[in-house]
């Protein structure tokens, strides 16, 4: 005999697992503690499972709770999806959406046709800047959705995918070799205290070739092989290339993926466009085996 999920009680616990508790979960939710855990109990006996493991202070989805977590993000995404197409209510309005420029590739122009599609009277402004910058924008309301790099994660964002720093320039290029080595960053770049501390650990001179506010003055430094520079692994545009350095340059920490998604109540969009950001970062791990995704 057929049976249905509770899709109210999967999106609890894709809520839970995302967040890592059951506290922030019902604040995205506009939920009771004790009412998304209800739907999590409801959860786990109509399937005979236990979807979460909640032996640590922070609480992980078992080895079947991520086989669901799965399946379940795309069983929302489809549900809503279907839901606001069949239904009267004509979504329209803007979300602010904040993102560094060195991780808009891959993953967001296919998020934004996605969203366009599927929500086409709602109109997404993307604004493209550092980090810290983007959360000082978020905190007063400005931005709805952001996404940041940091080498850990605040209370209030979603970890996306955890990113190794690693070394980049032109194609074929040779600079990486010279010493003092030129390295090309932005003013405000959150890599470029962490790389500087690096090279004077591992006792490499090295002089800064490109002092800019501008990324595209960085690339152009770049690809002409007049410097080198620090990024996140799999976000490189196709005229740069990591360097295959054989350990002549020091290795760079690894980076998470963070998102922060305001209330539903200041945006009713930013959760579903919030989701499709989360499904892209899903989809990309097995073909890709660059980003590992957070538990």
């Amino acid at each position: 005999m057929a049976r249905n999920l509770d899709l109210t009680a999967l999106r609890s616990f894709v809520a839970v697992a995302d967040t890592g508790g059951v506290t922030r979960a019902a604040a995205q939710l506009n939920l009771t503690q004790s009412a998304v855990s209800m739907q999590l109990k409801r959860l786990e006996e109509s399937l005979g499972q236990s979807l979460l493991d909640r032996s640590n202070r922070s609480v992980s989805p078992t080895a079947q709770g991520e086989l669901l977590l799965s399946y379940g993000r795309r069983l929302l995404t489809l549900n809503d999806e279907v839901w606001n197409r069949m239904t009267d209510q004509k979504f329209e309005g803007e979300i602010m959406f904040g993102v560094p420029h060195d991780i808009v590739y891959p993953h967001i122009p296919k998020v934004l046709k996605r969203f366009s599609t599927a929500y086409p009277k709602v109109k997404v402004n993307m604004v493209s800047s550092f980090t810290s910058e983007l959360k000082s924008m978020f905190a007063s309301g400005e931005c709805d959705v952001i996404l940041t790099t940091e080498t850990g994660g605040a209370e209030d964002s979603v970890r996306l995918a955890s990113l190794d720093l690693v070394w980049y320039g032109a194609p074929n290029g040779a600079t990486w070799k010279e010493r003092p080595l030129r390295i090309a960053f932005e003013t405000q770049c959150i890599f470029r205290p962490i790389v500087l501390k690096a090279l004077d650990e591992a006792q490499i001179d090295w002089e800064m070739a490109v002092d800019t506010m501008s990324s595209m003055t960085v690339e152009a430094s770049l690809s002409a092989d007049l410097a080198v520079h620090a990024r996140l692994k799999g976000t490189t545009p196709q005229y740069l290339e990591e360097i295959d350095h054989g350990g002549s340059l020091p290795d760079l920490p690894e980076f998470q993926v963070n998102m922060m998604v305001a209330p539903s109540a200041q945006n009713p969009m930013a959760p579903l466009f919030a989701e499709m950001v989360r499904e892209a970062y899903c989809c990309d791990m097995e073909p890709a085996k660059k980003i590992r995704l957070a538990g």
